[in-house]
């Protein structure tokens, strides 16, 4: 399962920036997840951690409810996916298994506003002709 990983815009307490640090990392390496139960904005907050120890974001709230309260029994596995640009991607693997990437899980989305607009298509609408 993916998960987003948000926040990547805010500071982190020791003065490390999240975003160099996802830019640091690469599709497989691992990150570890740490529940913050309290955190006082979000007793459910999941902080995401790189392999080198420096805070990335949080999982977003609504996938952080659902979550929180595994992280403490069941082995869950998270791997770094890929950057994004809200923050990043992280794959979880359930029961201790490992995460699965496929290139499709690494290419980045491409934007329908990036996409070139072609101008000779073949369309032409409708005229709209005034109410008799």
């Amino acid at each position: 399962m993916s998960l987003a990983v948000v926040g990547a815009a805010h500071p982190n307490a020791d003065g490390s920036n999240r975003q160099f640090e996802i830019l640091l990392c690469h599709p497989g390496e691992p990150v570890t997840l740490v529940p913050e139960p309290t955190n006082v904005h979000d007793r459910n907050a999941v902080a995401v951690f790189s392999c080198r120890e420096v805070q990335i974001g949080y999982i977003s709230a609504e996938r952080a409810r659902q979550f929180s309260p595994q992280l403490g029994g069941e082995m869950i596995r998270a791997v770094f996916q890929r950057r994004a640009n809200f923050g990043a991607w992280i794959r979880i693997g359930f029961e201790g298994r490992e995460p699965h990437l496929t290139s499709a899980m690494l290419a980045e989305a491409v934007e329908q506003t990036d996409a070139p607009i072609d101008e000779d298509q073949p369309f032409y609408p409708d005229e709209i002709w005034p109410d008799d």
